[in-house]
This record gives C-alpha cells, structure tokens and sequence, in this order.
C-alpha cells in the first residue's frame, strides 16, 4: 500500500514538472521565444507588462508581444536573452518620449 501511494505521488510530482519547466525566465534564449507556445508568450507577456506598467502606461502586455515578435522574427537571437529583448523593448518607449 505504501509503495503504491509513493508511486502515485512520484508520477504526480513528474507531472507537473513540465508545465513549470516549460515558462520562460528572463534568464532563457531568445531563440527560444519564436518556438515557445502561445500560452508562454502571453504569461511571460503579462508578466513583464505588470512588472513595467509603473514605468509607462504604454508597457503593457499587448506592447510586450507585439515587441518581442517583431524583436526575436528580425536577425540573430541566438546569444541573446529574453532579459536583453525586454531592455530592448523599454528602451524603444523610452526613445519615443523624448
């Protein structure tokens, strides 16, 4: 009886490791950004615009997706970071207030 309890917790906890594993951090390639599913883009999307909305209004979720599509579609990514996209993107607001 305890081994199978062990067993089913064992395949619960492998489960559920995917989904967590599968969200994308600042720290991930932006290489990664073009193959990851639409439900990362959006969650990592929203994340960022709730982070950065104190800084302009115009950082919001739907500023973050359009920004990192046009960003990761147009050159080489591959030594890039998400992190150093989302500087990118920043910036760019930045750059129009001025």
């Amino acid at each position: 009886m305890q081994t199978k309890l062990i067993i089913v917790l064992i395949a619960l906890t492998c489960g559920t490791l995917p989904a967590d594993a599968a969200r994308l951090t600042m720290d991930d390639k932006a290489s990664l950004w073009p193959r990851a599913s639409m439900t990362d883009k959006i969650d990592f999307s929203s994340r960022m615009g709730r982070a950065f909305h104190t800084l302009s209004p115009k950082l919001d979720e739907a500023y973050f997706m359009r920004c990192l599509e046009e960003t990761a579609n147009i050159g080489d990514t591959k030594e890039l970071r998400l992190e150093e996209m989302v500087r990118a993107c920043i910036s760019l607001v930045r750059d129009e207030g001025e």
